[in-house]
């Protein structure tokens, strides 16, 4: 991506070598809370229980950041710059006006409105403070535990967390999850799914408007693909264990990823990605 010399946002919060506050036992509410948005998010709650005491420990240590953490601090600006002027532009075409989310840096573990998390987790959204949480350490983990190596992976992970937000701000959460009590666990991890890939589909949406502008560069297109097929929960799960679990995705198939993501991309519509109506993910 050609981002270099490129303004970046100025809605980026650098909280990197803080500490955050202890939860104060993983069962009391703020615990309930970020277990549930981990879930739903398509993390492993355990991993963040068996994370947190380590976690907490390691980030009391003073924070210096190396050179390529500071390059990639100013990629993940410029790109949250870039869906800030895309998401704008397609509201007003829309009639709506977009409100522009934060994006927080953070090393180790954070606090959000959503409680603590830490950064095994993955990059997350919380819809009740409006911002995008991501550890830049991430990176490496696409690059070595994903298999997905190049500065649009990194674009298409934070333009799906961007469009979790898109998704908060049309009502689309709220209107379309279900009430967790009220349904199985099966039938929740299947809206969940949708959920996750029309945030893939509106990724794709922010990448035709970046190519429209001649920032793509040649292999930006297939990273951004390989980024979506390599966190596909099929793929993750055979990894881990060594098989699948359909009825506990929570975030779609890499073949589903994929596509959702190439679907938007072709489109370029915000309106045109509705999974929720969808008969055929």
């Amino acid at each position: 991506m050609k981002w270099k010399g490129r303004q970046g946002s100025s809605n980026v919060e650098d909280k990197r070598g803080m500490t955050g506050k202890s939860m104060a036992g993983i069962g009391g509410g703020v615990g309930l809370v970020i277990v549930l948005i981990v879930t739903l998010l398509g993390g492993n709650p355990s991993e963040l229980l068996g994370s947190m005491d380590s976690t907490e420990s390691n980030n009391g240590s003073s924070y210096v950041e190396t050179d390529e953490e500071k390059e990639l601090a100013q990629f993940v600006s410029v790109v949250l710059a870039e869906t800030e002027q895309v998401w704008t532009e397609e509201f007003r075409k829309n009639g709506l006006e977009y409100k522009d989310p934060t994006l927080v840096l953070y090393s180790g573990s954070v606090e959000s409105a959503c409680g603590m998390a830490a950064s095994s987790v993955g990059p997350f959204y919380c819809p009740g403070d409006m911002k995008l949480y991501i550890d830049l350490s991430f990176y490496q983990e696409l690059k070595q535990e994903f298999q997905a190596p190049g500065d649009f992976a990194m674009a298409y992970v934070i333009a799906h967390e961007v469009g979790h937000h898109v998704q908060t701000l049309l009502g689309t959460t709220e209107k379309e999850m279900p009430d967790r009590s009220k349904v199985s666990e099966t039938e929740y991890n299947r809206y969940s799914v949708r959920l996750e890939l029309q945030a893939d589909y509106l990724a794709g949406v922010w990448a035709h408007h970046v190519q429209g502008e001649n920032l793509l560069e040649e292999g930006d297109l297939e990273e951004a693909l390989n980024a979506a097929s390599g966190v596909g929960d099929d793929r993750i799960q055979k990894k881990a264990q060594g098989y699948v679990v359909p009825d506990s995705f929570t975030h779609g198939t890499s073949e589903q990823r994929k596509r959702w993501f190439n679907k938007g991309f072709k489109s370029g519509d915000m309106n045109e990605g509705n999974t929720f109506k969808a008969n055929n993910l």
